[in-house]
């Protein structure tokens, strides 16, 4: 059937696997039903199926209270859940979580007027389930081009992290230290016990961030953001 033009929607709606530019990507996300969720990576669109409990949003919601503790105790930085990043012209994603030094601070990101995110954040945190090949390749390689300093990808369904620590140009695999944690380059003070977070031991994560946070590294590090902020 052929439709009129008179017909034709002004602004098409956005399909899964659609190849698109960022601008008319933003351009149809903007005029589909509220509440829509998609991603634009490499070029290509990509809209989540509904989250699971045990497999995604809980996970989640782990990974958002072990960053938003490290915010509350690290002035200059900020944490962001699922919000869109402008990445590059054919990558705008959705990351889980987000830890940026504030641009007041020194950091390399912009916030749009527009209220978007533009560049790329110190720490991106994925969780994967369904969306795990997704995740390890093709948003893996847009992190990695774009300069996204530390990648941590948790695969819920393998029970395994993956922290990823940009080197050069490459993303090289972050080692556990001797106790069995990760330690963060981009953000100091920020452990993370691995095991603890895959059994969802809540308490244990938290109680190893407290000796991150409590640490001489974490104390420098609050200094220098207290030095590049803007001066009253």
């Amino acid at each position: 059937m052929i439709v009129p033009l008179n017909k034709m929607p002004a602004k098409p709606p956005l399909m899964n696997g659609d190849c698109l530019s960022r601008d008319e990507f933003e351009r149809r996300y903007h005029a589909m039903p509220k509440g829509t969720r998609a991603e634009l990576i490499e070029g290509e669109v990509y809209m989540p199926s509904p989250a699971r409990w045990e497999s995604h949003g809980a996970p989640h919601s782990d990974v958002n209270t072990w960053l938003g503790t490290y915010r509350a105790h690290t002035p200059g930085t900020d944490a962001g859940d699922s919000a869109t990043i402008r990445l590059d012209l054919e990558n705008e994603p959705q990351p889980d979580a987000s830890l940026i030094v504030l641009p007041s601070h020194g950091g390399r990101v912009k916030i749009d007027p527009d209220d978007y995110l533009l560049g790329s954040p110190d720490l991106i945190v994925e969780v994967s389930a369904s969306s795990a090949s997704i995740d390890r390749h093709r948003k893996f390689r847009a992190y990695q081009r774009n300069g996204v300093r530390e990648y941590l990808i948790w695969r819920v369904l393998d029970s395994k992290l993956d922290w990823f620590v940009l080197r050069d140009t490459q993303f090289e695999l972050m080692l556990p230290d001797a106790d069995g944690y990760f330690r963060s380059q981009a953000f100091p003070g920020l452990w993370l016990d691995p095991a603890a977070l895959i059994r969802r031991d809540l308490a244990t994560v938290l109680a190893v961030l407290a000796r991150g946070i409590a640490s001489d590294e974490h104390t420098a590090f609050v200094s220098r953001l207290a030095a590049a902020a803007p001066q009253a």
